[in-house]
């Protein structure tokens, strides 16, 4: 019962004060699950998702490549997600490799991945998203209503996946 109310209470409250995408955040953070290397690249590449490295790699331990391993995924689902929802092309450019900031909704605990720059994704992102207050380093930030946060790095973008986005 304890369990019901938590799952039913608590994000209704959240609704009522503003405070849902903190909630799901939370709520995600308790029931991850990981994948593979393998499993998320079968995924990306059934939706036509591409991947790409300056190295070449897959190494999670190599900053200029790009792993997927322990990737959580919501994240791997949010992003398919995103290139079902918007019909534009994806590639991604960051993944779970060293190198990212650290934190706990990093890309090394599996939140995040880093795209690719396109006008198509852009546009989606500017009219789909709420536009929110730029993040601590300067970067400007939509937050989807699923809560995700998608960070204008200026290069690519950085997206924070809570959960998949409605998969």
């Amino acid at each position: 019962m304890k369990s019901l109310v938590r799952r039913v209470a608590v994000p209704l409250v959240a609704v009522i004060v503003g405070l849902l995408p903190g909630v799901i955040a939370v709520e995600q953070a308790s029931a991850v699950t990981k994948m593979t290397h393998s499993q998320a690249t079968a995924i990306f590449q059934a939706a036509g998702i591409t991947w790409s490295s300056s190295g070449n790699c897959s190494d999670w331990n190599v900053s200029t490549c790009t792993s997927f391993t322990n990737i959580n995924d919501s994240t791997v689902y949010g992003v398919r997600t995103l290139k079902q929802a918007s019909g534009c092309a994806v590639n991604i450019t960051g993944g779970t490799e060293v190198g990212h900031a650290s934190g706990t909704y990093s890309h090394r605990n599996g939140y995040k991945v880093d795209i690719s720059k396109y006008t198509c994704v852009g546009n989606y992102i500017h009219n789909n998203f709420t536009r929110i207050a730029n993040r601590g380093d300067g970067a400007a930030q939509w937050q989807a209503a699923s809560g995700n946060i998608y960070a204008d790095e200026g290069s690519h973008w950085d997206i924070t996946y809570y959960n998949c986005g409605g998969c």
